[in-house]
């Protein structure tokens, strides 16, 4: 989901966990957003990757959480967009000190955190109006740059790592022995994200995940069902093809001319972005 996406829907509670082995689990989302939640459960802590739209959906979490471990917390925000973060100061209320995220996500929730809370108006008002409890943004302070942070739960480690600029310019990696959550460099079910993107880097981000996927049982996307090595293998191919027809199309169109949009494998408003991103980012 992306930074400037206004209009998140109401609120669906989360279904149940599902175990993906090894101490790992993925909190599926219901209605529209199908936002995933990771949990990690170590012997002596657990992680949490990602935390929500706000403080509602975030205390929907936290409850299912519990219902899995009464362990200490640490946080992981793959990335700097509302759905993924803005839950961060219920989990802080609950006692969790050590809040993770690749540096630039967390500049870009520093600086620019305040500027997406329009995007929950309608599902969590009190975070939009930035009044309230635990409404306040909680900027990760542990920070993963170019090399991959480990980070040790108690008999389980958990490894933390940017495969590039892809969906946004700080998306980050968990790898767990059995998973890996990816954030919204993967999507199921629905187009990418682009307003944010690098989509030449992202698609070279897409190919490194093709490579990897053998070394994890599952790959959790930031939204959708469990992605399969096809889904992925796919999207990388789409959007290699979809960044040489775009490169192609405003050579030829530089003032991004709407007769470029049908070129493309994306729905016409992802299309528009992602020409604008192609453009800027070149």
């Amino acid at each position: 989901m992306a930074a400037g996406q206004a209009g998140a829907p109401p609120l669906a509670a989360p279904q149940q966990w599902r175990d993906l082995g090894g101490g790992s689990y993925v909190l599926p989302g219901g209605g529209t957003l199908r936002l995933n939640i990771g949990l990690v459960v170590g012997a002596e802590r657990a992680m949490v990757i990602d935390t929500g739209t706000g403080p509602r959906h975030a205390a929907q979490i936290l409850a299912a959480v519990r219902t899995v471990t009464a362990l200490p917390l640490v946080v992981v925000n793959t990335h700097a967009h509302w759905d993924h973060f803005f839950g961060n100061a219920v989990f802080r209320a609950d006692g969790v000190t050590e809040f993770w995220a690749h540096a630039n996500a967390a500049r870009e929730i520093r600086e620019s955190g305040d500027l997406q809370r329009a995007a929950v108006a309608e599902s969590e008002p009190e975070m939009a109006a930035a009044s309230g409890e635990h409404t306040e943004l909680v900027v990760p302070a542990a920070l993963v740059r170019e090399q991959p942070v480990l980070v040790d739960l108690g008999g389980m480690t958990v490894s933390l790592f940017s495969l590039g600029r892809g969906h946004t310019d700080g998306d980050l990696m968990v790898g767990t022995p059995t998973a890996l959550f990816s954030g919204d460099v993967v999507e199921e079910g629905a187009y990418p994200s682009f307003e944010d993107s690098y989509p030449s880097e992202w698609a070279n981000v897409l190919r490194q995940l093709v490579g990897l996927r053998h070394r994890y049982d599952y790959l959790v996307p930031g939204h959708g069902n469990l992605a399969s090595h096809e889904l992925v293998e796919s999207m990388a191919g789409t959007m290699t093809a979809a960044v040489q027809q775009g490169r192609n199309a405003t050579a030829d169109m530089p003032d991004l001319a709407t007769k470029a949009i049908p070129m493309l494998p994306y729905g016409p408003e992802e299309s528009r972005w992602f020409l604008k991103r192609l453009k800027e980012t070149r």
